[in-house]
């Protein structure tokens, strides 16, 4: 039995939307690839995944604060 991570699925959609050329997309092209993006981010979020990647901004944001300070 095959089983696909709708995750994994929404990410690959994600980057072959994103290869396309900026001049051949129109405004509905970019919301719907925004609306499909943030689905992406809620499915990343609960998972060890996620809680990893936020860990890391939040390092990354913390240590260009106090640089710029």
């Amino acid at each position: 039995m095959l089983t696909i991570n709708v995750a994994v699925l929404i990410a690959v959609i994600v980057v072959m939307r994103l290869r396309r050329r900026t001049q051949a997309r129109s405004r509905l092209d970019e919301k719907v690839t925004v609306v499909i993006v943030l689905v992406l981010g809620v499915l990343i979020a609960p998972t060890p995944f996620g809680h990893s990647l936020a860990q890391v901004a939040g390092q990354l944001a913390s240590s260009i604060t106090h640089a710029s300070s």
